[in-house]
């Protein structure tokens, strides 16, 4: 990479740039290899079945763009993707909730974005619109969930003593399709997850009649980009990623990135 000793500084006039500018001299350093980041398969968030390569990678992606990063994904199972990149094979791993154990080797950045935990329901014209303010109102109710799932401590602790009638299924899927089997009177799943599913595996007319509730189960679930501690660039890069992950969120762009489009579990107006 060429050197260069720099006489005037544009960002040394007072243009109002902010972090822009940082950046902008900050790309003028970037290493020309892109950065080597390991994820794994959790659509739509992380795929390779996307031209972005998910939800969340684009982000990532987008933010290391300002500092003038270029990055490159290669998709592996989970569990490796996080042993292999602590390991410093690669440069790191994306994206992931964060968890004091796992976390240990990393540096954890700012929060790429937080999961959209929702309650899914049957839109019945002939029945009261569901609604709720605390768990304690899906009292009645019966409710699927997937039994590795965190949800909330609440959550569990309220079906352990017997409040919530908890069903428990495989998965995200047979948790929808039971729902439109009238098997289920709601369930608490990821916006964008169920968005997905419901594209990729139910007919239009079975997710035309699915409605998410605007309230969020939880807000706790921030997501991560995790950089090797071993690797002595990691801090500065991770620097470099935390000011373009701050210019992103500013924008309309990232607004408009959390929402599939089409999708009926989208809030009102999207």
């Amino acid at each position: 990479m060429k050197s260069a000793h720099i006489h005037w500084n544009p960002c040394s006039l007072r243009w109002g740039l902010g972090l822009l500018c940082a950046l902008a001299v900050q790309a003028a350093w970037a290493q020309t290899q892109p950065l080597r980041l390991a994820t794994g398969e959790l659509p739509p968030y992380a795929t390779a079945n996307r031209p972005d390569q998910g939800i969340a990678l684009d982000i990532v992606r987008r933010a290391f763009g300002y500092a003038g990063y270029e990055v490159q994904y290669t998709f592996k199972p989970w569990t490796r993707s996080l042993e292999e990149a602590r390991a410093g094979q690669w440069d790191g791993t994306a994206y992931w909730g964060r968890n004091p154990q796992r976390d240990v080797g990393f540096l954890i950045s700012d929060n790429v974005l937080t999961e959209q935990w929702v309650f899914v329901y049957r839109d019945n014209p002939a029945t009261k619109p569901f609604d709720w303010k605390d768990l304690s109102d899906l009292q009645g109710l019966r409710v699927g969930a997937v039994p590795s799932y965190t949800y909330t401590p609440e959550f569990w602790r309220l079906q352990k003593a017997g409040t919530l009638n908890v069903a428990l299924a495989g998965d995200d899927l047979a948790n929808l399709r039971l729902l439109l089997a009238g098997r289920l009177d709601v369930v608490p799943i990821e916006r964008n997850v169920a968005c997905y599913l419901m594209g990729a595996h139910l007919l239009p007319a079975e997710a035309a009649q699915l409605r998410a509730h605007p309230r969020w189960l939880t807000r706790q679930f921030t997501t991560h980009l995790m950089l090797s501690a071993r690797l002595p660039q990691s801090a500065a890069r991770m620097r470099a990623f935390n000011q373009g992950l701050r210019i992103l969120q500013g924008s309309h762009a990232y607004a408009d990135m959390l929402h599939l489009p089409g999708c009926s579990l989208n809030p009102r107006g999207r």
